[in-house]
């Protein structure tokens, strides 16, 4: 009777893969927030993913008195913004060469481990560099440098008739200050809602952190747990991410941040197979899905800064 794992498969499917998906997330500081802050959502298909947007006020709304007539006519209020799903694979290859060179229980492993976690490395950085994807990426997710604009069209609604679509941008500040800071800040704030983290490139951390009196070095714990170094601005977390662009400070307000995937496409393993024209064997991961932000307008960028 055939066997439903060789060797290789076995290991792989059983023993790596529930560690490969929580490493994915944990090496990039975005991913990690995303993740555990629940922002994570999947959906199990559609030829788009649609959001639904909340653009206007009700216009049949006011004082009255006593028996006056009041407004019963309708207004359109809400919108929605489209998005494709976008893919992504690693390959892993063993050649029956190295498979041979390496036999033995332990080295079995060992060597399937490594490839593994080379597959793994290579996601999350490929997924890192792609949550900040201005578009000019085509296969890749569309990420915060489009979301968060003041131009161009994104989810399908063209910002140049609809400002209410706008991120807010600074594209002036090159020297980062605490009152530019203030500023852009205040200007993703409506009522309570504000952004929930910063990230930013090494360089500008260091400015920020040089911006600071010692006694408003503080940081969130919870952040430096998850291996994370931060400050507070504002009472939030401001965040190193080795992928956000030179010159970039985003300012993100997580409620209206989603990466979207496919629930029969979320790091799927492939397993093992072996081509019909070499010694060897190949498994995929793969990955399908899509960031969404819906309320551009409560999320800010700078993108000059020296």
């Amino acid at each position: 009777m055939a066997l439903t794992y060789d060797q290789i498969t076995g290991i792989t499917q059983k023993y790596f893969m529930p560690k490969i998906r929580d490493n994915i997330f944990s090496s990039n500081s975005l991913m990690d927030r995303i993740k555990k802050g629940k922002m994570y959502k999947s959906y199990d298909g559609g030829t788009t993913i649609m959001v639904p947007v909340e653009y206007a006020t009700t216009t049949a709304a006011g004082w009255y008195d006593d028996m006056d007539a009041l407004n019963v006519s309708d207004n359109p209020v809400i919108t929605a913004a489209e998005f494709n799903m976008k893919q992504i694979y690693a390959n892993i290859v063993i050649s029956r060469k190295d498979e041979l060179r390496n036999s033995g229980k332990a080295q079995m492993i060992d060597f399937v481990k490594t490839k593994m976690a080379n597959a793994k490395k290579t996601i999350a950085d490929t997924m890192g560099t792609a949550l900040y994807n201005a578009g000019s990426t085509t296969d890749a997710i569309i990420g915060l440098r489009a979301a968060v604009l003041a131009s161009g069209t994104y989810g399908g609604i063209a910002r140049a008739s609809n400002s209410w679509w706008n991120g807010q941008v600074d594209s002036s500040t090159t020297s980062l200050t605490l009152a530019a800071l203030r500023s852009l800040n205040g200007d993703c704030t409506v009522g309570n809602g504000k952004p929930t983290v910063h990230l930013t490139t090494q360089d500008q951390f260091d400015t920020f952190y040089n911006l600071l009196t010692p006694v408003q070095r503080f940081s969130d714990s919870k952040t430096a747990d998850a291996g994370f170094q931060n400050l507070l601005l504002e009472g939030k977390p401001v965040i190193v991410d080795s992928h956000v662009p030179s010159g970039y400070w985003f300012m993100i307000n997580e409620e209206f941040l989603k990466l979207n995937y496919h629930t029969k496409e979320n790091f799927r393993f492939e397993a093992f197979k072996q081509p019909i024209n070499q010694n060897a064997k190949y498994a995929k991961i793969y990955w399908a899905g899509a960031l969404t932000v819906s309320n551009c307008r409560m999320n800010g960028v700078f993108t000059s800064l020296t």
